[in-house]
């Protein structure tokens, strides 16, 4: 079996001699030059495994590197050696398309973790194995309209490096699966993906959940712990909610990602890290950063590349296909048969905006299956708020058409509650008196309330009433 090849470009000697001893040591075979012309000239007469650039030389720079071996040979990793600290020559880097960055001075640990995970990430591509990973995984994002199209392409392009990814989108939209189909895509597969919603962390206990602590560094810490980007060691760390951060823990996160090391707190020494930082939030990081709110240098570190995952209303030609798909997972959840949707449950589901996208689907469906009597679905199953319709529908039902009214009458929402909230304190109300009524016979309280017993029995565990 031959030897994996390496190509380092670096007009450093010390470098090159460095990570000629390093990597020949892990068995690679290397070869190392100085310049433009003559990385130009290897690259037309070989092919590599993986390849290391530093930014500067004398004439040229590794951004030409980057971008010709990406026009030539796109299998091929492609590393950047930047200066200590310079995140903006890195940035550039990753846009290029570079797998990721190595600084300067090398630690000589995390640039063994890097180069394991840029060869396997090679071997990959040479057999199929990322496409074949990508065909399963991606099953479980459902919708064949263009926008969803576009999305599971860019995902398969993401995957192939090691960029910080910020994922946008409204709640609901699956910004979470994004992030896992790009882990299980990508040279990470076989690395934990922590995922962490940063807005359920107390500001107090944040930089231990992050970092880890010491036996003994405060009040409680009666063992040593490790942090979530010790935990995320070789696979990936999920920054969810990213805009929750307070400012305080913003600066420490950004030191960590500059520096791919981490301090404990009670900690004397840093902690070399190897992660790749995904993160998401709902709300529009680019405006907090104008107001202050989210720091301008972190979002530029965790927003190298941005994927926008449309929300439901925007691909409405899915909802079909999505919901048959909810259908199923619920039935085999339940072990009963799959619910049908009617031609008029079909039609008010088209009406729907969804503000909730598809997590709000979900819940309805999962509501409608307890609702309905045997195995059809029907409109008033359904239980849509009038407020999620379009305008138009709206407008093309006015009193005495001869159109059916909406199952549930537009409700006001509770001042902090929502909707969701109102409803389910009303129905709590109902369903507690009617049980009381009937000296907590369900059956015959399910007859009081005017639905089945399995509505009922549904309702109680939704409602967590014992």
């Amino acid at each position: 079996m031959s030897l994996q090849t390496v190509l380092v470009i670096d007009d450093e000697r010390d470098i090159r001699e460095l990570l000629t001893i390093t990597l020949g040591r892990m068995d690679l075979q290397v070869e190392a030059v100085g310049t433009v012309a003559e990385a130009r000239r290897a690259l037309t007469e070989n092919t590599y495994d993986l390849c290391f650039t530093d930014m500067h030389l004398p004439d040229g720079n590794g951004q030409e590197i980057i971008e010709l071996i990406a026009g030539t040979c796109p299998d091929t990793p492609v590393a950047m050696i930047t200066a200590y600290g310079n995140v903006d020559a890195a940035v550039n880097a990753l846009k290029a398309g570079a797998f990721d960055f190595v600084s300067k001075p090398v630690d000589i640990q995390m640039l063994r973790g890097l180069v394991r995970t840029a060869l396997r990430l090679a071997e990959e591509k040479r057999e199929g194995g990322a496409a074949a990973k990508a065909t399963g995984s991606s099953d479980r994002l459902i919708g064949d309209s263009p926008a969803m199209q576009q999305v599971r392409a860019t995902i398969t392009k993401l995957a192939r490096n090691q960029a910080p990814v910020y994922i946008a989108g409204e709640s609901g939209v699956g910004k979470e699966l994004v992030a896992r189909l790009i882990h299980e895509q990508g040279p990470r597969a076989s690395g934990p993906f922590m995922p962490v919603n940063c807005g359920a962390i107390p500001s107090e206990l944040m930089e231990s959940e992050f970092f880890g602590h010491r036996k003994g560094s405060f009040t409680g810490a009666s063992a040593d712990k490790e942090g979530l980007f010790q935990a995320a060691q070789g696979g990936t760390l999920f920054l969810d909610e990213v805009a929750e951060l307070p400012l305080h823990m913003q600066v420490k996160l950004l030191r960590a990602i500059q520096e791919k090391a981490v301090r404990p707190i009670g900690g004397r020494d840093e902690i070399p890290v190897d992660v790749r930082i995904l993160s998401a939030t709902h709300k529009n990081l680019g405006q907090l950063v104008e107001q202050g709110q989210f720091r301008q240098d972190l979002f530029y570190r965790i927003n190298v590349i941005e994927l926008r995952v449309p929300p439901l209303r925007e691909r409405r030609g899915d909802v079909p296909q999505l919901s048959a798909f909810i259908l199923k997972a619920l039935s085999g959840k339940s072990g009963e048969s799959i619910g049908q949707l009617s031609a008029a449950a079909r039609q008010a589901l088209d009406a729907y905006d969804f503000p909730g996208n598809v997590r709000e689907l979900e819940n309805i469906l999962e509501r409608a299956m307890a609702m309905c009597d045997g195995a059809n679905i029907e409109a008033s199953d359904l239980m849509l708020p009038q407020r999620g319709a379009h305008a138009a529908h709206a407008e093309a039902a006015p009193a005495g058409a001869g159109h059916a009214p909406s199952p549930v009458a537009a409700s006001p929402t509770a001042e902090d509650g929502g909707l969701d909230d109102y409803i389910s304190n009303i129905e709590r109300t109902a369903i507690v008196k009617a049980l009381e009524e009937s000296r907590y016979n369900k059956t015959a309280a399910a007859r009081k309330l005017g639905i089945t017993f399995r509505a009922l029995r549904y309702k109680l565990k939704k409602l967590g009433i014992d």
